[in-house]
């Protein structure tokens, strides 16, 4: 709308030819319902809680020699997310003095599972590996600090990338190497999406307009703040897989810069979550499983909702699958349809430097001379995650 000279409440234009920016005042917020897939869910469990999502892995699950290595981690995998076996509770250790973490904010948990072994108790073993976790916990109630030990930690089904440091799938903390790029889906063939925890790491960087759109935006656009709702939640754990692992990128051309958002959770829980699903299904009823069915809502009026399955338009016969009949209204195919409508609607006088007087016809070609994204790209990949998987080029020669 801005582009057409119809005026916009967000945008406005920028100092260069061709280029908008978002207006004074206008920030955007993203909201979850649950911590995203990946570093950001891996997360410590108190012994105390009530109820846990995941059982303790038990120690003769651990992966046996001479074995089908791929088969056994899906074995382990699956053993430790049925496993029933209750969990022992540890007293508490009363700490009388009050550290500085404790004035962080008051009545909630506070967190000391950095990667630093320092900063645990000396009597506290570490697990193996520089990503692991720390085994104790400060957690303040009614104004005192106490200790508590942990013996496991939520996880992910997000793999590892080819390529780097793998899950050394041991109990309890172990399990888990922290930090890492992962991939989607948690079971099945792995495929080519980074987990969504790395995704939102990278657009503290590179900003969630994308390629395309940075042709007509002066800077990048980034999200002020990412609001989580009531799950097992750690805010040292969301720094870490959001902002610690790009904090020190640099050498980004002008409109970029590592803006890391605010992090905030809610104190309502999502009345479909998975916890409160399983908390509400009645026995003999069948088996809680995951819906294959998304719906993708815009507050626009042209063609504001796309209801896909199994990753297909809702309602498509089998005759129309791999047409244009059962694409996503979100695919790539599409967003660079619209991508290349806003192009045609733009006056030529208007037309931003980097797409002017050049022979574009793909998709990959319209991405390619975004310079400046491209450049804040490399600096990211090269500084931050050099396993940063990317598709076939070939796939994106597409118009």
């Amino acid at each position: 709308m801005a582009v057409c000279g119809q005026g916009s409440t967000v945008f406005c234009q920028g100092e260069e030819m061709g280029k908008w920016k978002v207006q004074s005042g206008v920030s955007f917020l993203f909201f979850t319902s649950h911590t995203p897939c990946g570093d950001a869910s891996i997360i410590p469990m108190m012994i105390d809680r009530q109820s846990q999502p995941c059982q303790p892995i038990k120690a003769d699950a651990i992966i046996p020699n001479g074995t089908n290595e791929k088969a056994e981690r899906v074995n382990l995998k699956r053993r430790a997310e049925t496993q029933t076996d209750g969990i022992n509770k540890h007293p508490r250790l009363e700490e009388p003095e009050k550290s500085e973490d404790e004035l962080q904010c008051g009545g909630s948990l506070v967190e000391n599972l950095t990667e630093s072994s320092a900063q645990a108790p000396a009597e506290s073993p570490r697990p193996a590996g520089e990503n692991a976790l720390t085994n104790v916990v400060l957690k303040q109630r009614d104004n005192v600090l106490t200790q508590q030990s942990l013996q496991d930690i939520h996880r992910t089904g997000a793999k590892c990338v080819p390529g780097g440091p793998e899950d050394p799938l041991q109990p309890g903390l172990g399990y888990h190497s922290t930090g890492l790029l992962r991939v989607k889906p948690g079971r099945g063939e792995p495929t080519l999406s980074l987990s969504c925890s790395d995704k939102l790491a990278r657009w503290a960087v590179l900003g969630f307009q994308g390629a395309l759109l940075s042709h007509y935006l002066q800077g990048a656009v980034y999200f002020s703040a990412i609001v989580v709702g009531r799950c097992p939640y750690s805010h040292q754990t969301m720094q870490r897989a959001l902002i610690t692992r790009c904090s020190e990128v640099t050498a980004l051309p002008a409109g970029f810069r590592v803006q890391p958002p605010e992090l905030l959770q809610s104190s309502l829980e999502f009345a479909h979550s998975q916890a409160q699903t399983e908390h509400n299904h009645q026995p003999g009823k069948g088996r809680v499983s995951p819906c294959g069915a998304a719906i993708s809502w815009c507050a626009v009026s042209d063609q504001p909702l796309d209801v896909t399955a199994n990753g297909y338009k809702h309602g498509v016969t089998k005759k129309a699958l791999g047409t244009s009949k059962a694409r996503s209204l979100i695919c790539k195919v599409e967003l660079f349809h619209s991508f290349l409508s806003l192009l045609a609607v733009t006056d030529k006088s208007h037309l931003p430097e980097s797409l002017r007087g050049k022979e574009l016809q793909t998709y990959w070609d319209y991405k390619q001379v975004a310079q400046s994204y491209q450049q804040a790209s490399l600096q990211l990949r090269s500084q931050a995650f050099p396993l940063w998987l990317r598709s076939d080029r070939d796939l994106l020669q597409f118009h």
